[in-house]
């Protein structure tokens, strides 16, 4: 079942993704399916930690920037915004630099004053890199 408040398409994802740290650690959608969202990165330098692994921060922006968006598609964004509440991550494996990461984003609960999402990171073997959970807030936009 779709759960999108519309018809979202990955150039409208890039197009409002081009900003910020987004852009700067290089997150591309890649996917959307009825239900879920995808993006990937490409582990360099700048996404790692001091022993030269990713750095789980790295994970927590690439979870946070499914989550949100994911959440900020299913509302009528003339008459409501979308705020992260909470976020939490367990990191299962590292990652070396030149892996390629894909993070899945699923909504868990879509009500009308708040979300839950879930999102699972995984490298190109498919092996569990992170799994993240984020609540948003749904609130109303001023008017």
């Amino acid at each position: 079942m779709k759960i999108w408040y519309g018809t979202p398409t990955l150039e409208q994802l890039h197009l409002a993704q081009d900003v910020g740290v987004v852009r700067h650690l290089a997150i591309a959608f890649v996917d959307i399916g009825d239900d879920y969202l995808r993006a990937r990165l490409t582990v360099a330098d700048i996404h790692v930690q001091p022993y030269g692994i990713l750095h789980g921060g790295v994970s927590v922006v690439l979870a946070e920037t499914l989550g949100s968006t994911g959440a900020a598609l299913t509302v009528d964004s003339s008459r409501f915004g979308v705020v992260g509440q909470e976020i939490n991550a367990n990191h299962l494996r590292p990652a070396m630099p030149s892996a390629v990461i894909t993070g899945t984003a699923r909504a868990f609960h879509i009500g009308t004053r708040s979300q839950v999402w879930g999102i699972e990171i995984r490298d190109e073997r498919d092996r569990l890199i992170c799994i993240s959970r984020i609540t948003m807030a749904v609130i109303d936009r001023p008017t």
